[in-house]
This record gives structure tokens, C-alpha cells and sequence, in this order.
């Protein structure tokens, strides 16, 4: 009995729980139906809103474009009347110039019409005073001007006269100007160069170096160099003698260098001359790109550029033919300016107007031909050689830049001091000694010292014997005899030297 009074009991509290859950659920379930159909109702009342504001917005839009196309439309129609008016203007033009234009033509037809009928009366008139005068009109505008000139012979050739006059003294005056501003513009200080160079030396006690045992430095020295070194009583100093400049150069860069280094002796002297040689070489070509460089002259052929470098160690007559040729060509620029000439072809003619000066030692023929062969041969402008031709009148002056050209070389070869006959006539006559000397079969190189009063002359001892050397020495004497002119004597010192070499290996 209690068993199933609990048993009672625990499904009476089932089914009241079940009760109790159901009637949650539903309503929960009714919470949640209301829940939603109160979300449903506020989105829609969201959408219509934003719907209305949509629709608001559209007819704001809608109205204001069609405020602005009324405007435009409005606008349209303005230009159309414009366009309309302004096309009935040109209309009306056009007819004016059509009539205007008939009537030009009317009116031409008319004074053709009346030149011709002037001419042909013009002809009837003439026709018959030739007929009452018996001459033609060609004969006796000839007789006029016969008796015009007939009396009146004398004025005219005063008036001539005094036109002439005054025509050259009006160009002599404008000439004179031109050169003047031309040459104070280029007031560049001018100075005469030597034939000697002084090396300074740190002690006196170089020179017993210098000259060595028995005198074997310096006579090595001066067989390899081609110079004359003056070691005398002078202190500090060391002077090198010699006509040509780059050998003076030379002699003095190796000089320095041996002093610098202590160790003189003859297989030094000759390393050190080679070295000196290369550096030289070097400073010809910086001389060279220096001057083009200074004077804007950019497309010449290198080899060009080192032959004007080249020119840096000539003189002449005593004045540096670089330092020469530089000035002329600033000279040449600024009367080309004034004058309306070609301003680069007249300075590039007178930087290479004595470039033939660089070679003349090695080529036969004047410098002006050496010189042209040369540009034509590195391809330089035919105006250029045209220009630089010319200078010594030795061609005809073809252009104002051949006459630019030899105005300029006479400014700066004229400038006081800047040359001197003297110095130039005695380099010449070294230099024809030494080609003398060249030009013999036989020997090697030989080289003019102490002023020209010696010659040494180098053979090669496998070519020329001892009995041969005493010939070759007697005919060079009788040769330079017969082909120059000078005072004294000159002493001829021919060197035969054989030098063997081998390696123990």
C-alpha cells in the first residue's frame, strides 16, 4: 500500500512538472512570436522611412536636373541666336567682298585698258621726235649722256676723288678701331726664351758626382741627351746648354731625377733619360689638350692634339710657338667676331697655323706645307688649311679668315720683344749643322754644342771602321765647309763606341 501511494505521488509530480514545462514552453514560445512580429513591424516602419527619404531625395534631384537642363536648354537656344546672327553678318560680308571684288576687276580692266592706249600713245610720240630729230632713243640718250660727262668731266672726278678719300679714311678708321679694342681685350704679357737651362742643384759636391771619374758621367750624359751641361764656378747651379728646347726639357727633367736619386752613373744616366723622355712625351700631350681645351676646339684627331703640345718646346725667333699660336687664336676669335667671320675655323687656323714648325726637323719643306699635309692627313675642315695658308702669303688669301689670320700673326709677332732675329738666326744655323751631320751615310745621330763652335757625331762601330771614322770625320768637315757660313772654327769630335752585352744565366 505505501509502495504504491509513492509510486502515485512520483507520477502525480511527473505530470504536474510535464504541466508546468508545457506551460513555459508556450509561453516562451509566444515571448519569441511577439518578439519577432514587433521586429517585423519596426523594419518595415525603418523601410518606409528610408523609402520616403529615398523618394525625397529623388525628386530633389529630379527637380534640380531639370532646373539645369532648362538653364542648358535656355543657354542653347542664346548661342543658336548668336551663331544665326553671326552667320547672317558673314552672309552679308561675303556679298560686300563678291561685289567689291567685281568691281577691283572692273576697275583693272579699265587701267589695262588705259596703259595701253598710254603706251601706244606714248609710242606715236616718240616715233615722231625721232622722226623730227633723225636719231633713235637709244642714240640719243647716248649723245646726252656723252655731253653731261663732257661738261661736267672734272666735278666728277673730283667728287670721286674726295668719295674715295673719304671711303678709306672712314675704313682705315673703322680698321683701326677694330684692332685696337681687339688687341687691348688681349693684353697677354710676351717674353723671349733662351737656349739654356738652370738646374739647381742642393750642394756643390753634385757636381764632382755630375762629372764623375774621369768625366765618364757627363760625357755619357751629353752622348745620350744631345746637350752641353756647364759645370763651372756658378753655385747651386747646373746649366744645360742646347738649341732645342725639348732636349733642353728632357736633359733637365733626367738631371733632376738622377740628383733626386744620388746613384749617377752611366747605366743610370741612360734609365733616367728614357724615363725622362716618357714624362715629356706626357707634358707635350697635357700642353697639347690644355690649348684646345682653353680655346673650345674639341673634334681634332689626338695625334693632332699631341703634335700641338709639341709646339710648347719651339721657338721662334725666341718666342714659344704655343704660347704664339694661343694668343693668336684669341686674337683671330674676337676680330672674327667683329668682322662677322667664322669665329671657330679662325681660331682653329691659328692654333695650327705653324703646327709644320713641329715637325720641320723631320720632314723636308717649309712649315706651311708640312703643315698642310699634316691637317689633310688627320682630316681637318679644308677651311681651316684654307685659312692657315696663307700667312706668310705663300698662297693667295681665298677668305677673310686666310686675312684674320695673317693680321693676327703680324700683332704677335710684332709685340715688342716678343721676338728676336738674332736667337733665330743662330738656331737655324745649329740646325742646318746637325742635318749636316744627319744626313751622312754612316752616322747614327750627332748633336751641335757650345754654341755651335763643336759637333758631336756618333757612328756605329760595326758599319764604320777606325780608318773609316778618320774619313768620315775629314768629309764632314769639308761638307759643313762648303754649306755654312760662321765665325771661328768648329771642332768635329766623331765617337766610335762599342758596347757588348751578355747575361750569365
Amino acid at each position: 500500500m505505501p509502495t504504491l501511494q509513492i509510486l502515485g505521488g512520483v507520477v502525480a509530480g511527473i505530470g504536474i512538472g510535464y504541466i508546468i514545462w508545457y506551460i513555459r514552453h508556450q509561453l516562451a514560445a509566444k515571448n519569441v512570436d511577439f518578439d519577432i512580429k514587433a521586429k517585423t513591424l519596426k523594419a518595415k516602419e525603418e523601410i518606409q522611412t528610408m523609402m520616403d527619404e529615398a523618394k525625397e531625395k529623388a525628386e530633389k534631384i529630379i527637380t534640380e536636373a531639370r532646373d539645369k537642363h532648362d538653364i542648358r536648354e535656355k543657354e542653347l537656344i542664346t548661342l543658336q541666336e548668336k551663331f544665326l546672327q553671326k552667320e547672317e553678318l558673314l552672309e552679308a560680308r561675303r556679298n560686300d567682298i563678291t561685289n567689291h571684288e567685281q568691281l577691283l576687276k572692273t576697275k583693272i580692266e579699265e587701267i589695262e585698258a588705259l596703259k595701253v592706249e598710254a603706251r601706244q600713245k606714248l609710242d606715236e610720240r616718240a616715233k615722231k621726235i625721232e622722226d623730227l630729230a633723225k636719231l633713235t632713243k637709244d642714240e640719243a640718250l647716248d649723245l646726252l649722256k656723252h655731253e653731261v660727262a663732257k661738261d661736267h668731266q672734272d666735278d666728277l672726278a673730283k667728287l670721286m676723288a674726295t668719295f674715295e678719300l673719304q671711303k678709306k679714311e672712314e675704313l682705315g678708321k673703322r680698321a683701326q678701331d677694330i684692332l685696337v679694342s681687339t688687341i687691348h681685350r688681349l693684353a697677354s704679357s710676351t717674353a723671349s726664351e733662351i737656349t739654356v737651362t738652370t738646374v739647381q742643384i742642393p750642394s756643390d759636391e753634385i757636381k764632382g758626382k755630375v762629372i764623375g771619374r774621369e768625366g765618364r758621367n757627363i760625357r755619357t750624359f751629353e752622348r745620350v741627351l744631345g746637350v752641353e751641361l756647364l759645370v763651372d764656378d756658378t753655385p747651386g747651379a747646373i746649366i744645360i746648354s742646347s738649341f732645342d728646347p725639348v732636349r733642353r726639357q728632357i736633359a733637365r727633367v733626367a738631371l733632376e731625377n738622377l740628383i733626386s736619386d744620388g746613384r749617377i752613373q752611366p747605366a743610370k744616366i741612360e734609365e733616367f733619360a728614357e724615363k725622362a723622355k716618357s714624362e715629356i712625351h706626357e707634358i707635350i700631350k697635357q700642353q697639347g689638350e690644355a690649348a684646345c681645351l682653353e680655346l673650345g676646339i674639341y673634334n681634332f684627331d689626338p695625334r693632332l692634339v699631341a703634335l700641338v703640345g709639341r709646339l710648347h718646346f719651339r721657338t721662334s725667333y725666341g718666342q714659344n710657338v704655343l704660347n704664339h699660336s694661343i694668343e693668336m687664336a684669341h686674337l683671330a676669335a674676337m676680330l672674327a667676331e667683329e668682322l662677322g667671320a667664322d669665329v671657330y675655323i679662325s681660331k682653329a687656323a691659328a692654333l695650327v697655323h705653324d703646327i709644320g714648325k713641329a715637325l720641320d726637323h723631320e720632314f723636308q719643306g717649309s712649315h706651311i706645307e708640312i703643315g698642310i699635309k699634316v691637317l689633310r692627313k688627320y682630316g681637318v675642315d679644308e677651311r681651316i688649311i684654307t685659312a692657315m695658308k696663307s700667312h706668310h702669303d705663300d698662297y693667295p688669301h681665298e677668305t677673310i679668315e686666310a686675312v684674320i689670320i695673317q693680321t693676327c700673326d703680324m700683332i704677335s709677332g710684332a709685340r715688342p720683344g716678343a721676338r728676336r732675329d738674332t736667337v733665330e738666326n743662330y738656331i737655324k744655323r745649329l740646325t742646318d749643322l746637325e742635318n749636316i751631320a744627319n744626313n751622312m751615310e754612316g752616322i747614327e745621330k750627332a748633336y751641335a754644342l757650345s754654341a755651335g763652335r763643336e759637333i758631336r757625331v756618333f757612328v756605329n762601330p760595326h758599319d764604320i771602321t777606325d780608318m773609316d771614322a778618320y774619313k768620315l770625320a775629314r768629309e764632314l768637315a769639308q761638307k759643313i765647309e762648303s754649306s755654312l757660313s760662321y765665325p771661328g772654327e768648329i771642332k768635329i769630335t766623331l765617337i766610335r763606341e762599342s758596347r757588348i752585352i751578355d747575361f750569365a744565366r
